[in-house]
């Protein structure tokens, strides 16, 4: 039986934003460990307010408007730009922690795609290697996904790999994780939606308290996420 085209290509956006697609996006907390420790993160009320403010002033207004000019740059074979979109956004990552994560995931995302699809250039695997959203950008136009559903796709992956790292760190049961899933989740679609309107000066994110967190966790004597 001959799959159609949109749900082939819907199986390929689970499968890129999969936990279990081998880049490592589950061993970072993005400065929650120390966040946690230092106890501003401190329960679901707590960790619900944190994800909130990460999602409105580094998702909506920094990934994903970048996410989509990466796409739009790939999709027209147009290397400048998408150099220029990776330089930005690697720019905007404020610690060494966050820089060396983005740059970390972009090698692993460029070494499976590398074997996922070997007819891709070398050129386009440089590319990759830059950062995880040109991969996700150049697996997306391969696959046929659509924009919107990228972005979409790439938030939930945000927030599930997030939420996880707060179950195991504040720690939260199981169904508490689950709730805040939920809730946060209500405010993914207009946070897709808003990212259309970010025009190119307007992207950066301002989380001031994460980079903070970020920065100390480099130095954090004990912990459990990589940095």
């Amino acid at each position: 039986m001959t799959e159609c085209p949109q749900t082939l290509s819907n199986f390929r956006l689970y499968q890129l934003i999969s936990p279990s697609l081998p880049i490592g996006a589950f061993t970072y907390s993005q400065g929650l460990e120390w966040a946690i420790e230092a106890g501003w993160v401190s329960d679901s009320v707590t960790f619900e307010g944190w994800l909130l403010d990460v999602l409105h002033h580094s998702l909506v207004t920094l990934e994903l408007p970048i996410l989509r000019r990466l796409y739009k740059a790939v999709t027209v074979q147009d290397d400048e730009q998408a150099r220029r979109w990776n330089e930005w956004l690697l720019a905007s990552r404020e610690t060494m922690e966050l820089r060396q994560e983005e740059l970390q995931r972009g090698r692993a995302t460029a070494r499976l795609l590398e074997q996922l699809e070997p007819a891709l250039t070398q050129e386009q695997i440089q590319l990759v290697r830059a950062s995880q959203l040109a991969g996700f950008a150049l697996a997306a136009t391969r696959w046929g996904i659509s924009t919107e559903a990228l972005c979409a796709g790439y938030l939930w992956s945000w927030l599930e790999n997030a939420t996880m790292a707060g179950v195991k760190l504040i720690p939260l049961g199981q169904t508490a994780g689950q709730q805040i899933l939920m809730t946060v989740s209500e405010h993914l679609s207009d946070a897709v939606a808003a990212s259309q309107y970010v025009a190119d000066h307007e992207i950066g994110s301002f989380t001031p308290a994460q980079v903070i967190a970020s920065a100390r966790h480099e130095t954090q004597y004990t912990r459990l996420y990589r940095s």
